[in-house]
């Protein structure tokens, strides 16, 4: 068996623990709350650290940023324009699940698996354009669409972009790079241990919060939903990877972004914004199962 084949055996494995643990209540699906956090504020600004503390920076890294926020807006409003004859609350709904990605907990501990610190950097890059797109315009859209159930303006917008540690560690520890400024190694050091959990806690984390109970009553609107997110995810995502004249992954990070599953932070948003919870948290499984395995074919097909 090929490494890459092992790498997604071996995360189905952990994601089927982490469920195992829940069903037998070992552990609850509200204590992922506290293992995201961990992850987020903790292993992820680690694993960061760790992968760009030698990074060279050329321009297509910076161009991965620029594409992650022009795909998060195109997306958004492609979206908006599909669901644009339903009622609002769709709009907003669904509106808000479509730019943005899941790169933290699903892409990292994949990548970092199969492509190593490498691999990482790219996704690093992409997922700072994404970090706009997640704690800007999907946070906008729910907003806007609400009815008035949360609050939303310009200081919301910008007090939940200072408050993401993983966005802000990417900043700084790209402007020490950019100025050729290294960390203490005991810092380095340390980040690389603590980062060593990333990847088994994210796929603990994947399977804590797996839900197979979904919304009834919501086919038709799911449907187009899914039709949609991954017609643009597929399509924008094929032709780069086909078309850039960029080095293989370069093109691999943006095929394999593209159709990622939909941002976790739609479901405190469904929260804030009082919107339909368990239809939100359906979704948002459903993607996660279907881009684990859009992923794994393609990285049959193209590696």
């Amino acid at each position: 068996m090929d490494s890459f084949n092992l790498q997604f055996l071996i995360s189905i494995a952990i994601i089927a623990l982490g469920y195992l643990l829940k069903r037998t209540n070992i552990v609850k699906e509200s204590d992922g709350e506290g293992v995201a956090r961990i992850i987020f504020n903790f292993t992820l600004p680690c694993l960061i650290i760790v992968t760009f503390q030698d990074i060279v920076f050329v321009p297509s890294l910076f161009y991965l940023i620029v594409i992650g926020i022009v795909y998060g807006i195109v997306a958004g409003f492609l979206g908006l324009w599909v669901f644009r004859n339903n009622s609002k609350d769709a709009k907003g709904m669904f509106g808000m699940m479509i730019p943005g990605l899941n790169i933290g907990l699903f892409a990292y501990p994949l990548v970092e698996g199969i492509f190593g610190f490498e691999g990482l950097k790219y996704f690093g890059m992409f997922d700072v354009g994404n970090s706009f797109i997640v704690f800007g315009l999907i946070y906008i859209i729910a907003g806007y669409y609400s009815g008035g159930m949360g609050t939303l303006d310009a200081r919301s917008v910008l007090f939940k972009l200072t408050r993401s540690i993983p966005l802000q560690t990417y900043i700084i520890v790209s402007i020490l790079r950019l100025f050729e400024i290294s960390l203490p190694s005991f810092v380095t050091e340390v980040s690389s241990v603590i980062s060593g959990a990333n990847m088994p806690l994210s796929l603990l984390l994947l399977g804590i919060y797996l839900n197979f109970s979904f919304a009834k009553g919501y086919g038709k609107l799911l449907m187009k939903f899914l039709i949609t997110k991954y017609s643009i995810g597929l399509t924008l995502g094929i032709s780069a990877y086909i078309f850039l004249p960029m080095e293989e992954m370069f093109r691999f990070t943006l095929l394999i972004g593209f159709i990622l599953p939909t941002s976790v932070s739609v479901l405190p948003y469904a929260l804030m914004f009082g919107y339909n919870q368990r239809l939100v948290g359906t979704a948002s499984n459903i993607t996660m199962i279907i881009s684990f395995f859009l992923v794994w074919i393609i990285v049959n097909v193209t590696m």
